[in-house]
């Protein structure tokens, strides 16, 4: 990889992936976000290029793309579910018409590669036996616009694959978590649970103790997306793999429980929100199985649920 966009590489999962990159040895970097701004990436700014584009702006993306012409293009940017619920069209613009945008400039300016950012949530309110097992092959029915514009995104790489030769891949990442996250969503309650206790402040969990959500830290997630990168063309057959961290996925009563056994003084409760518990419950409800990721290319998480609550102990406690 001798050129490399990332889109979305000043956000979280994206800036872990850029460093990863560079430890790696690749060339060059491009990062690109909508405001241009790269706080997350301040202290390798000597070693990155910078560059402002809004993915659902069709010009934005052919000029970057014909401008720094990578060859491997990382599509991570994203709009997240409750931005795109409030505001369909926006959603539907950044997520489903930024993926045709990038697979576009990346057929017209000679791109090999597209790596593309998914999500479990494309399994959404599709109809499943309680407790089967779902697989890259399992029924999807999204029931958020977002998780509509991931499944939408998917299949239009697999129609690029299939028509124009492009090296397109795709993985499907579960909740994502570690220190330094600024994003929302439906699934924040995860990740907040562990800062507020780490900082000494009570929090509310507002799904039902019961409920559980497939986890992964974030730097496993940013090896995942290397890994897929370079496996060998001949191994990728599934093509959009679920990919999985600790299984089975933790409850957030066993949550509760492994905070605690961290910091014992934590302070944190439910105080259920019934609309949003029932919407995570029914992706994360189910038991997965990411067989593809690791029979094709070898895949393995290496973090499990003490070692990313260990993670955030390095995190100063603000006063």
């Amino acid at each position: 990889m001798d050129v490399v966009l990332v889109t979305g590489g000043t956000g979280f999962i994206g800036s872990h992936l850029v460093r990863l990159l560079l430890e790696r040895g690749v060339g060059k970097v491009i990062v690109s976000n909508i405001s241009g701004r790269y706080r997350n990436l301040e202290a390798l700014r000597d070693r990155l290029e910078i560059a402002r584009a809004d993915l659902g702006i069709f010009t934005d993306v052919l000029r970057l793309v014909e401008k720094c012409r990578p060859q491997t293009i990382f599509h991570i940017g994203a709009m997240l579910a409750p931005a795109c619920d409030d505001d369909p069209e926006a959603g539907i613009r950044s997520n489903g018409l930024g993926t045709y945008h990038v697979l576009e400039a990346a057929r017209l300016f000679g791109a090999r590669q597209v790596i593309f950012a998914s999500s479990m949530s494309v399994f959404g309110g599709a109809p499943k036996e309680r407790h089967s097992t779902i697989d890259d092959y399992s029924g999807t029915r999204p029931d958020t616009i977002y998780a509509a514009a991931k499944l939408f995104s998917e299949n239009l790489g697999l129609c690029y694959r299939r028509l124009y030769g492009l090296d397109y891949r795709g993985l499907r990442l579960p909740n994502v978590n570690g220190p330094g996250t600024t994003t929302h969503g439906y699934l924040e309650y995860f990740n907040k649970a562990i800062e507020e206790s780490v900082q000494g402040r009570p929090y509310s969990i507002y799904v039902e103790p019961h409920v559980r959500i497939p986890v992964m830290h974030v730097a496993d997630a940013a090896r995942a997306f290397y890994e897929l990168a370079v496996a060998p063309s001949d191994v990728i057959k599934t093509v959009n793999y679920t990919i999985l961290g600790p299984v089975p996925a933790p409850t957030a009563g066993e949550l509760v429980n492994a905070v605690k056994a961290k910091f014992p003084s934590s302070k944190l409760d439910f105080n259920v929100i019934p609309r949003i518990s029932a919407l995570v419950d029914a992706v994360g409800g189910q038991p997965f199985d990411d067989l593809h990721a690791r029979a094709e290319w070898g895949w393995r998480h290496r973090h499990d649920l003490e070692r990313i609550i260990e993670s955030f102990s390095s995190v100063p406690v603000s006063h």
